[in-house]
């Protein structure tokens, strides 16, 4: 006996089957990369912190484990709840031929440059108040770890390793990470807040938390964001999986750059310092193409077509 799912249905459900399926998904998936593992006789310990192999280099079952949290944590709670809620549309596609809905994205990370680096250099030099140093310790240590992780990721000087990266930092985040955020999660709370702006905001700031990269979190937060405005004012979710896309794979090429000429990770992440008229210039070219966007969407009558 088939059953139809129609009707309205409450927005909570929708989230905690959404959040449930993610645990599901990535308990099942590391269990089956962790299972590999063992059978292949490889240190599992090692293997997570992504160095596995004597020589250093990352293996190929430490891509599949990065892999599997974008496919499993994201993509695949994502998809199952549109099997599940076929009334909704959690992924729209409107107007998939329009390039300038992908365009402008673009070019308005690109005019922000020097407003994410100033961005970047202020939260990296955040400083608690006392009474959290403990709070703050453990904070660091995060950061440490999770640098340590990315910096033996992506500092490669092979072309595969190279490919690798694109896909599982890159393709695959892009693609999950959008679905599960600008697709279901957004759409959840729309539900629920009736309110846009609070809706992008909140989806911005779990899409940044979630990372557990503190020091980094205003700058994520800022590009969940765009990413936000920019699938609901085009009401198609490409637009936001293609600048996503193109912001992580700069970082890839960048880092697999710098690792050819014999350059550290510390040096990839150096933040950039430009001349007071860059700023400046950033941000008021920044607010002129964000407006530009939004009146083409809303000529367009792109605007708000989000719930399907």
């Amino acid at each position: 006996m088939n059953v139809i799912h129609t009707g309205e249905k409450s927005p909570w459900s929708d989230l905690l089957l959404l959040f449930g399926m993610a645990i599901l998904f990535t308990v099942l998936l590391q269990l089956f990369i962790l299972i590999i593992s063992f059978a292949l006789g490889q240190d599992v310990t090692a293997l997570l912190s992504g160095a596995n192999r004597p020589d250093g280099e990352t293996s190929f079952l430490h891509y599949m484990t990065l892999a599997s949290g974008s496919v499993g944590s994201f993509l695949l709670p994502a998809y199952f709840l549109q099997l599940r809620r076929p009334q909704y549309t959690f992924f729209p596609s409107n107007n998939v031929r329009n390039v300038l809905l992908y365009l402008f994205p673009l070019v308005f990370l690109s005019v922000s440059t020097p407003l994410m680096s100033l961005l970047a250099e202020w939260n990296m030099q955040m400083k608690l108040p006392e009474a959290f140093d403990s709070v703050e310790g453990w904070m660091r240590t995060q950061e440490d770890a999770m640098g340590e992780l990315t910096a033996h990721t992506v500092m490669v000087t092979t072309w595969d390793k190279l490919v690798l990266n694109i896909i599982v930092i890159a393709v695959l985040p892009a693609i999950g990470e959008e679905f599960f955020f600008r697709g279901s999660l957004q759409h959840i709370f729309q539900r629920v807040l009736k309110n846009h702006h609070a809706t992008i905001w909140i989806v911005g700031t779990i899409f940044s938390a979630i990372h557990f990269q503190f020091y980094g979190f205003f700058p994520r937060l800022f590009l969940g964001v765009v990413f936000g405005y920019t699938v609901w004012w085009t009401g198609n979710i490409w637009s936001a999986v293609l600048a996503h896309f193109v912001n992580n794979a700069s970082v890839v090429l960048l880092a697999f750059h710098y690792a050819r000429q014999g350059k550290a990770y510390s040096d990839l992440t150096k933040t950039d310092s430009y001349a007071i008229i860059m700023y400046l210039g950033s941000f008021v070219f920044s607010i002129i193409i964000a407006l530009v966007f939004y009146q083409y969407a809303k000529k367009k009558k792109l605007y708000g077509k989000r719930l399907g």
